[in-house]
């Protein structure tokens, strides 16, 4: 399964994520927002808007790389919900939404979206949650 060489980030992703590297299909990206742990998977194919305009096989690796980014985050984080969206109202590039949830969180239980501004990470909240991140990212670009 190839990259699409024409593949862009759309420039609201790119604004408002910073990337952690690249699995076997999708860009991994960590939202800039130390409220909540969230990530996002951006399928490295050029003019996807859907889930469904993947191939059957880019699908099934789609869904194998969430299933594996889902369970880490909640073994990392010991959250009380795993939210996974593809909503695509403001970005309409395809991306998955990873969102670890807490009870008694600032949205809980409504979405995350328009609750609040977004706390962007410091320089050592970064780095603390790059370095745990760090085994998830690598088992993602293994092909998992």
């Amino acid at each position: 399964m190839s990259r699409s060489e024409e593949f862009r980030l759309h420039e609201r992703l790119a604004a408002d994520t910073l990337g952690l590297g690249c699995s076997k299909l999708c860009e991994i990206r960590l939202m800039n927002d130390s409220t909540w742990p969230w990530l996002l998977l951006v399928p490295a194919v050029a003019g996807i808007r859907e889930i469904y305009q993947l191939s059957a096989e880019q699908q099934h690796q789609l869904l194998r790389e969430s299933s594996v980014l889902s369970e880490a985050m909640m073994d990392l984080f010991g959250g009380d919900k795993m939210n996974v969206a593809a909503l695509g109202n403001m970005v309409p590039q395809l991306h998955l939404h990873h969102i670890v949830r807490f009870e008694g969180d600032p949205a809980w239980p409504g979405p995350v979206w328009g609750k609040q501004a977004p706390a962007p990470y410091t320089e050592a909240q970064l780095e603390q949650v790059r370095s745990l991140l760090a085994p998830v990212c690598a088992k993602l670009q293994s092909g998992v």
